[in-house]
Protein backbone atom coordinates (compact mmCIF):
# COMPACT_ATOMS: atom_id res chain seq x y z
CA UNK A 1 0.00 0.00 0.00
CA UNK A 2 1.14 3.50 -0.78
CA UNK A 3 2.00 5.61 2.26
CA UNK A 4 0.81 8.72 0.42
CA UNK A 5 -2.33 9.44 -1.56
CA UNK A 6 -2.65 11.93 -4.40
CA UNK A 7 -5.30 14.57 -3.73
CA UNK A 8 -4.72 16.97 -6.61
CA UNK A 9 -2.70 18.30 -9.52
CA UNK A 10 -1.67 21.93 -9.95
CA UNK A 11 -3.03 23.07 -13.32
CA UNK A 12 -1.90 26.70 -13.34
CA UNK A 13 -1.22 29.80 -11.33
CA UNK A 14 -4.00 32.10 -10.12
CA UNK A 15 -3.37 35.82 -9.84
CA UNK A 16 -0.06 37.33 -8.79
CA UNK A 17 0.00 36.52 -5.05
CA UNK A 18 1.30 32.96 -5.24
CA UNK A 19 -1.99 31.10 -5.54
CA UNK A 20 -2.43 27.99 -7.70
CA UNK A 21 -5.43 26.30 -9.26
CA UNK A 22 -5.63 22.63 -8.32
CA UNK A 23 -7.66 19.93 -10.01
CA UNK A 24 -8.80 17.69 -7.14
CA UNK A 25 -8.21 13.94 -7.57
CA UNK A 26 -10.20 13.08 -4.48
CA UNK A 27 -13.87 12.22 -4.06
CA UNK A 28 -14.27 15.11 -1.64
CA UNK A 29 -12.73 18.29 -3.10
CA UNK A 30 -13.76 20.27 0.00
CA UNK A 31 -11.16 18.10 1.74
CA UNK A 32 -8.59 20.84 1.13
CA UNK A 33 -10.26 22.81 3.92
CA UNK A 34 -9.03 20.18 6.40
CA UNK A 35 -5.48 19.78 5.05
CA UNK A 36 -2.62 21.82 6.45
CA UNK A 37 0.47 19.84 5.41
CA UNK A 38 0.83 18.66 1.84
CA UNK A 39 3.65 17.19 -0.23
CA UNK A 40 4.32 18.58 -3.70
CA UNK A 41 5.97 16.28 -6.25
CA UNK A 42 7.19 17.43 -9.65
CA UNK A 43 9.48 14.95 -11.35
CA UNK A 44 12.19 14.15 -8.83
CA UNK A 45 11.56 17.37 -6.91
CA UNK A 46 9.68 16.87 -3.63
CA UNK A 47 8.71 19.74 -1.35
CA UNK A 48 6.74 19.80 1.90
CA UNK A 49 4.31 22.74 2.01
CA UNK A 50 1.75 24.22 4.38
CA UNK A 51 -1.60 25.37 3.02
CA UNK A 52 -2.33 28.91 4.17
CA UNK A 53 -5.67 29.51 2.43
CA UNK A 54 -8.21 27.63 0.30
CA UNK A 55 -11.15 28.72 -1.78
CA UNK A 56 -12.98 27.18 -4.71
CA UNK A 57 -13.93 28.17 -8.23
CA UNK A 58 -16.03 25.82 -10.37
CA UNK A 59 -14.38 22.39 -10.14
CA UNK A 60 -11.01 23.68 -8.94
CA UNK A 61 -9.49 24.39 -5.53
CA UNK A 62 -7.42 27.55 -5.31
CA UNK A 63 -4.60 27.10 -2.82
CA UNK A 64 -2.20 29.55 -1.23
CA UNK A 65 0.92 28.05 0.33
CA UNK A 66 2.77 29.56 3.28
CA UNK A 67 5.87 31.50 2.20
CA UNK A 68 5.04 31.48 -1.53
CA UNK A 69 3.67 34.98 -2.00
CA UNK A 70 4.43 35.85 -5.63
CA UNK A 71 3.49 34.32 -8.96
CA UNK A 72 7.19 33.71 -9.59
CA UNK A 73 7.31 31.46 -6.50
CA UNK A 74 4.72 29.03 -7.91
CA UNK A 75 5.08 29.18 -11.71
CA UNK A 76 7.47 26.23 -11.75
CA UNK A 77 4.91 24.01 -9.99
CA UNK A 78 2.47 23.72 -12.92
CA UNK A 79 1.74 20.01 -13.37
CA UNK A 80 2.94 19.09 -9.87
CA UNK A 81 1.02 16.45 -7.97
CA UNK A 82 -0.11 17.04 -4.38
CA UNK A 83 -0.10 14.23 -1.80
CA UNK A 84 -1.21 13.68 1.78
CA UNK A 85 0.01 10.94 4.09
CA UNK A 86 -2.29 7.93 4.49
CA UNK A 87 -2.75 8.90 8.16
CA UNK A 88 -4.25 12.23 7.03
CA UNK A 89 -6.46 10.65 4.38
CA UNK A 90 -10.24 10.64 4.55
CA UNK A 91 -11.66 7.62 6.34
CA UNK A 92 -13.39 5.19 4.00
CA UNK A 93 -16.72 3.47 4.42
CA UNK A 94 -17.21 -0.24 3.94
CA UNK A 95 -16.72 -1.28 0.30
CA UNK A 96 -14.76 1.90 -0.48
CA UNK A 97 -11.12 1.81 -1.57
CA UNK A 98 -8.44 4.28 -2.50
CA UNK A 99 -7.74 4.09 -6.23
CA UNK A 100 -4.02 3.94 -5.46
CA UNK A 101 -4.62 0.66 -3.60
CA UNK A 102 -6.54 -0.85 -6.52
CA UNK A 103 -3.99 -0.15 -9.25
CA UNK A 104 -2.09 -3.35 -10.15
CA UNK A 105 -4.38 -5.61 -8.14
CA UNK A 106 -4.75 -9.07 -9.72
CA UNK A 107 -8.23 -9.76 -11.08
CA UNK A 108 -9.78 -13.26 -11.03
CA UNK A 109 -13.17 -14.52 -12.15
CA UNK A 110 -15.51 -16.02 -9.57
CA UNK A 111 -14.61 -19.35 -11.23
CA UNK A 112 -10.95 -18.87 -10.22
CA UNK A 113 -9.60 -17.96 -13.67
CA UNK A 114 -6.91 -15.24 -13.81
CA UNK A 115 -8.12 -12.33 -15.96
CA UNK A 116 -5.41 -9.68 -15.63
CA UNK A 117 -4.34 -6.64 -13.61
CA UNK A 118 -6.35 -3.54 -12.87
CA UNK A 119 -4.50 -0.73 -14.62
CA UNK A 120 -6.82 2.25 -14.14
CA UNK A 121 -10.16 3.46 -12.79
CA UNK A 122 -12.53 5.64 -14.80
CA UNK A 123 -14.69 7.85 -12.63
CA UNK A 124 -17.87 8.23 -14.67
CA UNK A 125 -20.30 9.77 -12.22
CA UNK A 126 -22.82 6.90 -12.13
CA UNK A 127 -20.31 4.26 -11.06
CA UNK A 128 -16.60 3.77 -11.52
CA UNK A 129 -15.32 1.52 -14.29
CA UNK A 130 -12.30 -0.69 -13.69
CA UNK A 131 -9.92 -1.11 -16.64
CA UNK A 132 -8.31 -4.54 -16.53
CA UNK A 133 -5.22 -5.14 -18.66
CA UNK A 134 -5.26 -8.68 -20.09
CA UNK A 135 -2.36 -10.58 -21.61
CA UNK A 136 -2.75 -11.13 -25.36
CA UNK A 137 -6.15 -9.43 -25.46
CA UNK A 138 -7.69 -5.97 -25.32
CA UNK A 139 -8.50 -4.31 -22.01
CA UNK A 140 -11.62 -5.41 -20.18
CA UNK A 141 -13.95 -2.74 -18.77
CA UNK A 142 -15.76 -3.77 -15.59
CA UNK A 143 -18.45 -1.66 -13.93
CA UNK A 144 -17.73 -1.19 -10.23
CA UNK A 145 -21.10 -2.53 -9.10
CA UNK A 146 -21.92 -5.31 -6.64
CA UNK A 147 -23.28 -7.60 -9.40
CA UNK A 148 -19.85 -7.56 -11.04
CA UNK A 149 -17.26 -6.91 -8.29
CA UNK A 150 -17.64 -9.73 -5.78
CA UNK A 151 -14.65 -9.24 -3.47
CA UNK A 152 -11.63 -6.99 -3.09
CA UNK A 153 -8.82 -8.05 -0.79
CA UNK A 154 -6.14 -5.37 -0.66
CA UNK A 155 -3.86 -7.40 1.64
CA UNK A 156 -3.82 -10.35 -0.79
CA UNK A 157 -3.72 -8.02 -3.84
CA UNK A 158 -6.72 -9.85 -5.30
CA UNK A 159 -10.07 -8.88 -6.77
CA UNK A 160 -12.77 -11.45 -7.57
CA UNK A 161 -15.29 -10.51 -10.23
CA UNK A 162 -18.31 -11.98 -11.96
CA UNK A 163 -18.11 -11.53 -15.72
CA UNK A 164 -21.60 -10.43 -16.65
CA UNK A 165 -23.11 -11.45 -19.99
CA UNK A 166 -21.86 -9.29 -22.84
CA UNK A 167 -18.76 -7.86 -21.13
CA UNK A 168 -16.36 -10.04 -23.11
CA UNK A 169 -18.21 -9.43 -26.41
CA UNK A 170 -17.04 -5.83 -26.81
Amino acid sequence: MNKELRVGVIVKTHGIRGEVKVYPTTDSPMRFNEITDIKLKLGKKVKQLKIEDVHYFKNLAILKFEGLDRIEDVEAYKGAELYVSREDATELSEDEYYIADLIDIEVYSDEGKYIGRLKDVLETGANDVYIVSREDDKDLLLPAIHDCIKEINIEENKMTVHIMDGLLDL
